[in-house]
């Protein structure tokens, strides 16, 4: 008799515990588009303010590639653009811009040199517009580098092509006296 009682006790516990309606609980739809709220007018995501056109897209107001920086060149600028040139630009540009990089020594289309005359004639823009949407075989880096960091870039490989291409005449006066020396010619 006990045993009997107790199989029905045990019973009547399942038969309540599948009576939870566990087949039948509030369902949650995934996100759909449509339903949430419209975006008001003018709104701008947290960060994302582009209100500097030449800074964010290298083009002056007739929407030209400009040939002017957005902001002051400084050593810091400089070097900064140093340290991204070497990250981002030596492997196809190699390190003075010749389009010698490692990936060209190892069979891969060679990129122009920065010392031709066509792209130290270039505008800043249009170098900013080759690195943020790319040209020819090379891609676009706007998600790998900020929009400062390639105007640093762009302000190194100024630096870089001035270096190769400098008149003697740019250079102070004692250190013309010592490139012109037989010594200063090594």
């Amino acid at each position: 008799m006990f045993r009997s009682s107790a199989l029905l006790l045990v019973v009547a516990l399942v038969l309540v515990g599948c009576n939870q309606k566990m087949g039948q609980q509030p369902e949650y739809r995934a996100y759909q588009p449509g339903d949430a709220m419209p975006i008001p007018a003018d709104t701008v995501a947290r960060g994302h303010l582009q209100d500097d056109a030449l800074l964010f897209t290298g083009k002056d107001a007739n929407g030209q590639d400009s040939t002017e920086f957005p902001f002051p060149i400084t050593r810091a600028v400089l070097e900064r653009g140093r340290e991204r040139f070497n990250i981002y630009c030596v492997p196809c540009h190699g390190p003075t811009g010749d389009g010698d990089g490692l990936v060209v020594q190892r069979g891969f289309n060679a990129p122009p040199s920065y010392h031709t005359d066509r792209l130290r004639q270039a505008p800043v823009g249009h170098f900013f517009d080759v690195i943020t949407n790319g040209f020819g075989a090379m891609p676009s880096y706007a998600n790998q580098v900020p929009v400062n960091d390639r105007w640093a870039i762009i302000a190194y490989i100024r630096a870089l092509q001035l270096s190769q291409s400098a008149p003697l005449s740019d250079a102070p006066p004692d250190a013309q006296a010592q490139l012109n020396s037989p010594e200063g010619s090594h």
